[in-house]
């Protein structure tokens, strides 16, 4: 696929890695429809796209809901005429131990909410969002690209059952829809990112940052626009489709 000109939706495009993707990729001519539920971040990161050389318009949508994903994507075609690429980015965290017990009581379990948040955002979200690009995909007769956002927690992760679940999900998906839509020209694939330097991380306190970079083997967090560019290059490398990629500095090995 070549960047110049292509359009590229993003959810969670209005902060942390969705926006450092969405400027990163404006700077490499794409246009950007940007997803999100805060619109104050959203004029932000068009701004930011807009100042790096490329159009950007912003979109609010629960990416949980049917009706708010088909109603956006229906007018990100309108409005740009074209869908070339989907990076299913949105994501929440509600971290739990399945069960905490203290001297045989149990203290604390998660709950239906931690676990339904996670799973309707981070799993239904990257379906339907997923399903509505490749519909405008194929009936736009558009080749594409969907790149869903997983994480090395795919693999577990004490105390995010539900996170990991998702996530697991979420990479099961991309291999499954690789097959399904390669007949329309649409390619799947997705990225696991390891512990990356986002505005959530910045506010940990400097020895959990030092911890958390001691567990990696390049023993530093990485950076957005290290993902970032791991999606551009997925873009545009029209054989890569079917797999999961880990930038994670070697943390999952």
């Amino acid at each position: 696929m070549k960047l110049q000109d292509s359009v590229v939706a993003i959810t969670g495009g209005g902060q942390g890695l969705g926006r450092a993707m969405a400027v990163y990729l404006a700077s490499k001519g794409v246009k950007l429809a940007l997803i999100d539920l805060n619109q104050d971040r959203l004029d932000e990161a068009v701004a930011l796209c807009e100042k790096a050389g490329s159009e950007a318009k912003s979109y609010l949508c629960n990416v949980a809901k049917e009706d708010d994903v088909i109603s956006t994507f229906d007018a990100i075609s309108r409005d740009f005429g074209q869908l070339n690429g989907l990076v299913n980015n949105a994501g929440i965290l509600r971290d739990g131990l399945l069960i905490k017990a203290k001297d045989g009581e149990i203290v604390k379990r998660m709950s239906i909410e931690q676990w339904q948040s996670v799973i309707d955002v981070n799993l239904t979200g990257v379906f339907l969002c997923g399903r509505e690009a490749a519909t405008q995909m194929i009936q736009n007769n558009n080749q594409g690209c969907i790149i869903n956002i997983s994480s090395i927690s795919q693999a577990g992760n004490m105390g995010q059952t539900n996170y990991s679940a998702a996530k697991a999900g979420v990479s099961a998906m991309s291999v499954t829809w690789a097959k399904e839509l390669a007949r329309y020209g649409i390619r799947s694939m997705a990225v696991a990112p390891g512990f990356i330097a986002t505005e959530m991380t910045a506010s940990m306190k400097p020895e959990a940052l030092e911890m958390m970079a001691s567990q990696i083997p390049l023993r530093r967090m990485g950076e957005p626009d290290e993902i970032a560019q791991t999606i551009a290059y997925i873009l545009e490398n029209d054989y890569l489709s079917g797999r999961v990629i880990e930038v994670d500095g070697g943390l999952r090995v």
